[in-house]
Parts: structure tokens; C-alpha cells; sequence
């Protein structure tokens, strides 16, 4: 393969010849009704569309230039997504057909099958087609290249994309996805890692998303080549395409995730710090890292180990030099409450000794070239083979090999890398590798975006089947769209730089709408060696991440949070304490991503998004409901201006109120600490300190209550924090709603779910009252609760762990008759 194969102009030097001419739909000839749901448009020159409600405000569009469809499959869509068609109507008028939901009506043309799509309650145009669907026969691997333009809206803007290290605002760029393992990628680097074909519009006439699901490689373009046109295109398969509209944006991601899965709840211990490097060995320096932890009172849950803990780096072994015992460390470790995470790439080496390879030798599980030969590519073991998992029975096998790592090691999680894949000589795979593709072969050019999707899939599958009931934790640099059920991902080969600081939030973001919340960088940077302020700030930045792990080269020094001088340590380990009181905050709003589809982080231009202000805003972040995130991106900043939606704000850590009301307002930035702020009226769940998740075996949780003129409404989820009871409805999911006045602070609380918490008592504390409070009286469900105030004057009441209503009236409210008791939802 050609070197360029792998770089971001392979798009340009293999366009298809000028005189390839593009191809177009003729006239509908027929219209037909083959299922429900489902209106199939047949043109005069043989070209099908296929219409598929799915839900009022979901519909899929798939077009054949040849009349018929092969066989519908996704590695995407979830398997368990099932929906009802929802009631809609077909009509037939004199310019074409339209169909008609509650949410959306559709008009496709007479002549070229050209759709617009508009809001069914405003009727105000969401998404136009301009060329609509075209192709051309693609003579070089037969097929066609399919290709799709609509017109770009007035001020309309975009977003998506998976991990893009450009602007969150994709407007006037235009990207290919093709995983590419891109070694010290920069902002304009392009394609990356991961594949997510799915992007948000945003205009004034609405919000939709749009998912094309071609597993190609594909092209995007947001107004780059032709202004007021985006477009989006792929090298084969067909023209296949989710539209989904919302009232907000975060509706349209809950609806792409409803279409493409959303993953199970994690264990607790892997929303806590995990701490990695290429590479920890021997063994003694292993322990040795777990022990400057504990030593130190530094709050972690993981360590990991890399490539170097294996024989030569054949997957599923041990150098026994260097790691003699690795199930007597694992267990020692995991006593001190680490837990062992490994490192597992796809190739095998070609070694006759090697009993992995040997086996899927034997059982042909290996990947061929098209003359049937096995594929060949050179990666860190050498000369390796790589096993085919789109095959079924390949998954199945691979599963069987984390018999001994995880069944008997007791290994907790496992890491995918180099899974694009990445091979050495050529960047990836030829385009002439085959592949079964669960039973639909196709050449590589079909299976390359989805290869790392199949491997960790097969992985999970490994750890759920020896994990002893425990819930699994793996990790993938390559993914597709879907891949959210089975894996949470890092951004990958990351550089130690303030640019890249600022680029990893960016990723963060738009992976967390793209589907992937679970998702997080290599803190301080893979690639070279950050300064103290470097990797404090980008610690205190990866605590409002749902994945935290350090992890660098190791070829420029250390990387420990102990490793940058006392003073930065001290910092360091006041961030991590953050993180660690914050966790059943941070488990909540993953429940929200779980069961809702709720994206953790959410960009600004998401949220405020009837704000034209915010929609090239791109350093704030929202953490969950509540949460306002600034992180610092840029060396010796002090201070920053920042953007302030609408609503009332508490800085998090001394309920200032923000002086101004302008939306950009001045903060001071102290190198102790990042501006974070809370929502007036949030009720935020917090722990005491741990060393790592389960130190404290029902820790007493502690409710902060930050008082508003107002009503506001937050959740708090509450489990055993592994196994898999919660999918029985063993948990606690408490709705708490907050309405204050200027005398008052009223709380009520309803949940659904059979779990009962260890701990007997909440501490409630009472944030952010107004200047002048006096003479507090606090009832829960009808007792009279004595308060005392914290260290910060903030008055503090004990609450048995069932309390249902809360009231606190102060100066001269006048204390209410008991609030009547509020019945707990029915058990799920």
C-alpha cells in the first residue's frame, strides 16, 4: 500500500477521475408501503429510496441506484432497539409524496427524489437537499461512490464528529473519517482515531442530527468547498442516513443514542484516578507506584500496565523475569485497593512457540489477502498475524483467551490498543484484506473503520465472561459509532503542550454528543514532558472528565503526580481529593448518560444554544445538570473572561455570586484551583475522602443544597457500585426537587428502585443562603433537626437516609404545618 494510504490526502489523490460523470435519481415511478413504517419510491431509472419511520422526530433514508437493497446489517444500530412505528401519514400531491409525523413532515421531490424536511409544529425548514442523493460507479473496486448535498441554512452551525481536534464549531471545515493512528496529531490533523459519522445542525429554524452509517471511508464537508453547502460522502456501500430531530440539541444526541446503544453502568472504581506509563517493570517498580499512593494519601483506583509486561509483547503473556508472580501482585495490589489494568493489542506474533497464534493457526482465525494467504504486518512483537473480529466465532475465541488474565490473574480491565488497526510498514491494513463482516464479506475498505469496534467488543466479552459477576472496564482507542456498549476510549498520542491541553477538552466534548461520554486523555500529555503548571492544570481540567488517567511515554521522565516538586504535588493531590468527594456526583450524572442517553459533558453551544453568542464558545463546559467547567488552557493565567449563561450562579467553592450580569464576565484564576460553578437550586451528592472507591464501606454521603429564588430539580443515583444487581432495579435513583423563596428552602425527594444504603444518615448542608439569615428552623418530614454551621458558616443539619421532605425557614418565615409526606415511587 501506498504510504499516503494513511494520511489525510488520500482523499484527494484518489478522487475519482473528472470524467466520471455523477449520476442522479430520475422521476418516481411507483410508490409502495412493503412493512409499516416503511414507503419505498422506485424512479423511472431504477433508483430506490426507502423512507423508515422509526420514531415521530427519527426517520431513515436509504437509496440504491440498482432498485434493490442487500441485506440490512449495522455493527452501529443497538440490537435491542426496537421501536413501535409511530402514527404518520402518506400523502401523494402533484410535485411528490409527503409523509407526515408529530414531530416532522417530509416532502420528497417528484423529479430526483430531493427532501426537505421541516419542524411538523412550526413548519420552518430543518434540513434541504440541494444536489440530494448523486453517485458514480466507482471502476477502480466496483460499487459506487455515494454522495449526498443539502443546503447550508441561514446561520446555520455544526457539530459532532467524534474526536475532530479542531474548533468545536465544525462550520466552513471539512473532515474524512478513517482511524488513523495519528502519532503527535495537531489541531488540524485529520482523520484521527475514532469514526463517528454523526453530526448536529443548529439553526434558527431548529435542531437535527444526522447519522450516516457507512462504514467507508467517508467525507464531510461543512461549507469548505462549496459555501452554503454541506455534504457528505463515502468510497462504497450505500447512502444510508439517520435524521433526528429534537426541541434541543441534547434531545438529538438522546435519540442517536437511543439508536445506537448506550453502555452499562461501570464499576465505581473506574470513575476514580488511574495512573499509567510506557511502561511500569519489574514488578517492583509496579508495587513500588501503588505504594508512593498510599504513602503520599494520594486518592487512586488503577494502575495499568503496558506493553512491557508481556514475553516479548505476545498478547495474554507474562515475562516471567519481570513479572514471576503477576497473580500474587495483582491480588497484593488489589488488597491495597488498586486495581490491575492490562494492556492488549490485536497482532499476534508469528512464533511456532507462541500457543495463541499457534492456536488460531490451527483454527484459521486470522485475516487473509484477497488470493487467500494470511495477512502479514509488522507491529511491536514483530511479524504478527491479526484475527478477524468481525467473524463471530473469531470474538468467541478471543473472548476465551482472558480465561487465565482475567479468571485466574484476577486482572479488572483491559485496554485496547493499536486497534485502527495500526501496522508499522504500511500505517493499516491493505484495502484487499477480507473480511466475514458477521456474514456479509467485504474487502477492508468496508471493515477497516469498525476493526477496533469488533476487538473490543470480543474483549468485553472476555472480562463479562470471567469477571465473577463483576461489571467489565475496557478501554479502545479506535471506534465507530456504538462502540459507547462496549468500551469507554482516550483521545490517544496526545503531546505535552498548552495546545493540546485545550484540544483534549475539545475531544472530550464533542465525543461526549457524538455518543462516547465515557471518554477522557492522557493527562499532561503522552508525547514529551509538561511543566508543573502543565500537568496541574490539566489534572484539575480531567476531574470533570469521565475518564482520569495519567499516561506518557515514559522516555522523557516521570509522570506520577508526585513527580513535578512538593509544592505541585500538593496541588495535585487537592484536585484528585476533588474528584474523589465528587464521585457519586460524577456516578449520577453516568446513570443520566446510562438510562436517559444525557452526554456527561455538554458544550456550551449545546446548552445555551438559542444564544448566538455561545456558538463558537468552546473552553466552557457543562459537567451534568449543574456543573459550569472552565478549565485554564493557557500558561501563568490568572484570570480569564468567561461565559456565563443565563440563570443564577455559585462559584463551587465559596458560593460567590458573579458581580456581573453581563454573559462574559472576569474570573480570577489561582493556580490552587479552576472556576467551576453550580446552578442555583442544585442538591449535589458528595462523599467524604477515600484513598480509592470501597476504603469507607457505606461512606455517609453529603448532600449540598445551593438555595434559589426559584425551583430546580436534581438527580442523585445510588448502587452497590459493581455487579450487575442494578439492571434488576437494585438501586436508588432519587429525584430532588428545591424551591426557595427569600424565608425559605423547601426540598422534596421521590426514587424509584429496591437498593438500601449502608449508611444510616445524610449530612445536608445549606449553600448559598441570603446575606441576613437568622434564627433557622429545619424540619425533615415533620421533625424538628437541630443545625450547627460548618467552618464556613453554612448551617449544617443531619438527615435520617429515607428523608422525603425538607423545609428550613429563616428570619421571619413563620414554620409551616409538616409538609405531608411524599410517597416513594413504585420499585422498577
Amino acid at each position: 500500500m501506498a504510504s499516503d494510504e494513511f494520511s489525510g490526502n488520500y482523499m484527494e489523490k484518489h478522487r475519482p477521475s473528472e470524467g466520471w460523470a455523477d449520476l442522479f435519481p430520475g422521476t418516481i415511478r411507483t410508490i409502495s408501503r412493503p412493512s409499516e413504517g416503511v414507503v419505498d419510491l422506485l424512479t423511472d431509472n431504477q433508483v430506490l429510496l426507502r423512507i423508515q419511520v422509526i420514531e415521530a422526530g427519527m426517520v431513515r433514508f436509504r437509496f440504491s441506484p440498482e432498485g434493490r437493497f442487500e441485506s440490512d446489517f449495522s455493527y452501529a444500530v443497538d440490537p435491542d432497539f426496537h421501536p413501535e412505528p409511530p402514527s404518520h401519514e402518506v400523502v401523494e400531491f402533484g410535485d411528490g409524496v409527503a409523509i407526515r409525523t408529530a414531530a416532522l413532515s417530509i416532502r420528497v421531490s417528484r423529479n430526483g427524489l430531493k427532501t426537505t424536511i421541516s419542524d411538523a409544529k412550526t413548519g420552518k425548514p430543518l434540513c434541504q437537499d440541494d444536489k440530494g442523493f448523486h453517485w458514480q460507479d466507482n471502476k477502480t473496486f466496483g460499487g459506487e461512490v455515494v454522495k449526498m448535498m443539502k443546503t447550508y441554512q441561514p446561520g446555520e452551525h455544526f457539530y459532532g464528529l467524534g474526536d475532530k481536534s479542531c474548533d468545536l464549531n465544525l462550520r466552513g471545515r471539512r473532515f474524512d473519517l478513517w482511524g488513523s493512528d495519528t502519532y503527535a496529531f495537531g489541531p488540524d490533523s485529520d482523520p484521527l482515531y475514532k469514526n463517528i459519522p454523526f453530526y448536529i445542525g443548529m439553526h434558527r429554524g431548529g435542531t437535527y442530527g444526522i447519522f450516516f452509517d457507512n462504514t467507508f471511508r467517508s467525507r464531510f464537508d461543512f461549507g469548505a468547498e462549496q459555501p452554503n453547502r454541506t455534504a457528505f460522502s463515502a468510497e462504497g456501500g450505500e447512502m444510508n442516513y439517520y435524521f433526528f430531530h429534537g426541541e434541543t440539541p441534547l434531545d438529538v444526541t438522546r435519540a442517536y443514542t437511543r439508536l445506537t446503544g448506550r453502555p452499562g453502568m461501570p464499576p465505581l472504581w473506574a470513575l476514580g484516578y488511574h495512573q499509567c506509563k510506557w511502561s511500569y517493570y519489574p514488578d517492583a517498580v509496579f508495587r513500588a507506584i501503588g505504594k508512593g499512593f498510599r504513602d503520599r494519601q494520594i486518592p487512586c483506583d488503577a494502575l495499568y500496565l503496558d506493553i512491557d509486561y508481556m514475553d516479548g509483547y505476545r498478547c495474554f503473556t507474562w515475562d516471567a523475569e519481570r513479572f514471576p508472580d503477576p497473580k500474587g501482585m495483582v491480588a497484593d495490589l488489589e488488597k491495597d485497593g488498586f486495581k490491575t489494568v492490562v494492556i492488549i493489542d490485536p497482532g499476534l506474533k508469528i512464533d511456532p512457540e507462541y500457543s495463541v497464534w499457534r492456536e488460531g493457526i490451527e483454527k484459521d482465525m486470522f485475516c487473509r489477502r484477497q488470493d487467500g494467504n494470511l495477512a502479514k504486518g509488522s507491529v511491536w512483537p514483530g511479524l504478527c498475524h491479526f484475527p478477524d473480529f468481525t467473524r463471530p466465532d473469531v470474538r468467541e475465541w478471543w473472548a476465551e483467551q482472558f480465561k487465565e488474565l482475567v479468571g485466574d490473574i484476577g486482572v479488572r480491565g483491559v485496554w485496547n490498543d493499536m486497534n485502527e488497526p495500526a501496522v508499522f510498514e504500511d500505517g493499516t491494513f491493505s484495502h484487499d484484506i477480507r473480511h466475514d463482516y458477521d456474514g456479509h464479506p467485504c474487502s477492508h475498505r468496508k471493515a477497516h473503520n469498525v476493526y477496533g469496534m469488533q476487538m473490543v467488543r470480543a474483549t468485553q466479552e472476555g472480562l463479562r465472561r470471567f469477571g465473577d459477576g463483576k461489571r467489565t472496564f475496557s478501554i479502545t482507542r479506535s471506534a465507530y459509532a456504538g462502540t459507547q456498549r462496549h468500551a469507554c476510549a482516550w483521545t490517544g498520542d496526545n503531546v505535552a503542550s498548552w495546545e493540546h491541553l485545550h484540544i483534549a477538552s475539545l475531544q472530550c466534548q464533542r465525543l461526549a454528543i457524538s455518543g462516547m461520554s465515557f471518554i477522557g486523555s492522557d493527562v499532561g500529555g503522552f508525547i514529551e514532558t509538561p511543566t508543573p503548571e502543565l500537568y496541574l492544570r490539566w489534572v484539575q481540567m480531567a476531574v470533570f472528565h469521565p475518564f482520569f488517567r495519567t499516561h506518557s511515554s515514559g522516555d522523557h521522565g516521570d509522570q506520577e503526580p508526585w513527580s513535578f516538586g512538593e509544592d505541585t504535588t500538593s496541588l495535585v493531590k487537592q484536585a484528585i481529593e476533588m474528584r474523589y468527594r465528587l464521585l457519586p456526583v460524577i456516578y449520577s450524572t453516568f446513570w443520566q448518560y446510562v438510562s436517559d442517553g444525557t452526554p456527561m459533558l455538554r458544550p456550551m453551544p449545546l446548552v445555551a444554544h438559542r444564544d448566538p453568542d455561545a456558538y463558537w464558545r468552546s473552553t466552557e463546559f457543562f459537567f451534568g445538570d449543574h456543573l459550569l467547567v472552565i478549565p485554564m488552557t493557557r500558561e501563568s493565567e490568572e484570570g480569564r473572561f468567561l461565559y456565563l449563561p443565563d440563570g443564577d450562579w455559585f462559584s463551587y467553592y465559596d458560593d460567590a455570586k458573579p458581580k456581573s450580569v453581563r454573559k462574559d464576565i472576569w474570573v480570577d484564576c489561582p493556580i490552587d484551583r479552576i472556576p467551576v460553578f453550580v446552578h442555583a437550586g442544585a442538591v449535589l451528592p458528595h462523599w467524604p475522602l477515600q484513598q480509592y472507591v470501597g476504603e469507607i464501606p457505606h461512606p455517609e454521603p453529603e448532600l449540598r443544597a445551593w438555595w434559589k429564588n426559584g425551583t430546580e430539580t436534581s438527580r442523585w443515583y445510588e448502587d452497590d457500585g459493581d455487579g450487575q444487581a442494578w439492571k434488576e432495579g437494585v438501586y436508588r435513583d432519587s429525584t430532588i426537587t428545591l424551591e426557595g423563596s427569600p424565608t425559605s428552602l423547601h426540598l422534596t425527594r421521590q426514587w424509584t428502585g429496591s437498593w438500601t444504603p449502608g449508611y444510616s444518615k445524610i449530612r445536608l448542608v445549606l449553600r448559598g443562603l441570603p446575606k441576613g439569615w437568622e434564627a433557622l428552623t429545619v424540619q425533615a418530614d415533620g421533625t424538628t433537626i437541630p443545625t450547627a454551621p460548618d467552618e464556613d458558616g453554612n448551617p449544617v443539619a443531619v438527615l435520617p437516609h429515607g428523608f422525603k421532605a425538607l423545609m428550613a425557614v429563616w428570619k421571619a418565615g413563620v414554620v409551616p404545618e409538616p409538609a405531608a409526606e411524599t410517597e416513594t415511587a413504585a420499585t422498577v
